[in-house]
């Protein structure tokens, strides 16, 4: 693939993006958390845990963020509901930017809380499914998913730290068990891939939209804006401790390692360091 202006071109393997987002990833309480497979894929991965949410650090402002690359100002969700008569996000999605570029490129979004409706764009998705429930059901979802008809560009949204941290607090025994299903859902999703052979051309996109204090978010502090985020899969540069990714910079990175021109008004750019060139 070309390089996209000053950009390098991305890693020739690559035919495939996972993006996976732990809804109230915060970093500290992650890394008390059991969390055995995340930590395997660490080893082998391009990560920091010092990434950061845009502001506020709310649930639906930062996922739009992360799908669109580009800050509040531009995609207008302000609110972090589903409200049905506000209809969907106004600026273009990776995927439908994705399907623009290629209709038979294969989407997928899979998320615990109906309010990603909001990013819903017509013809942009060929799976959008919600499963309110644990990490491990939306997994088997996404599993099965995998396994009749693998997306190019996949989504998933682990609801389980956000739910249990808003009951129990930030760092209470609760959450932590919400991350230690959270990382059997991403055990799932990435077994699902090895079974039918496709992690050498995948990349797996792990972060989050927001961590917590207390009981809650949304604040302009580090609790609630530092985030992880993690590369790994096909050339990923193993071991490499990254800068402070915005949320933003999600999109525009699976956009880029899927040879998709990047629009210019994304706010977010490719974390092309996670990579070998």
């Amino acid at each position: 693939m070309r390089p996209q202006g000053n950009l390098p071109a991305p890693p020739s393997a690559v035919k495939r993006v996972v993006i996976i987002s732990l809804d109230g990833g915060k970093p500290a309480v992650m890394r008390v958390s059991r969390m055995p497979h995340l930590e395997g894929m660490l080893k082998h991965s391009a990560s920091t845990m010092k990434a950061q949410a845009v502001i506020p650090s709310i649930t639906l402002v930062n996922h739009t963020s992360m799908l669109t690359g580009v800050k509040p100002a531009k995609h207008k969700i302000t609110w972090n509901e589903w409200e049905p008569l506000k209809g969907m996000v106004p600026v273009p999605t990776v995927f439908s930017i994705a399907k623009k570029f290629n209709k038979k490129l294969r989407t997928g979004l899979f998320a615990a809380k109906q309010k990603f409706t909001h990013l819903f764009l017509p013809g942009s998705l060929d799976n959008y499914v919600v499963i309110s429930d644990y990490a491990p059901a939306v997994a088997t979802a996404v599993a099965d998913t995998i396994r009749r008809n693998t997306p190019d560009l996949l989504f998933v949204h682990f609801a389980d730290p956000d739910s249990t941290g808003h009951t129990y607090g930030w760092g209470s025994p609760q959450q932590k068990k919400g991350f230690a299903d959270c990382d059997k859902g991403i055990e799932m999703i990435v077994s699902a891939l090895r079974r039918k052979g496709l992690m050498d051309e995948t990349v797996i996109l792990i972060s989050a939209d927001h961590g917590g204090h207390e009981k809650t978010h949304g604040m302009d502090v580090t609790d609630d804006r530092e985030i992880p985020w993690i590369a790994y899969g096909a050339g990923v540069k193993a071991g490499t401790k990254l800068g402070q990714p915005s949320t933003c910079d999600t999109a525009a990175t699976a956009l880029w390692l899927l040879g998709i021109p990047i629009p210019a008004d994304l706010d977010g750019r490719p974390v092309v360091d996670a990579f070998t060139r």
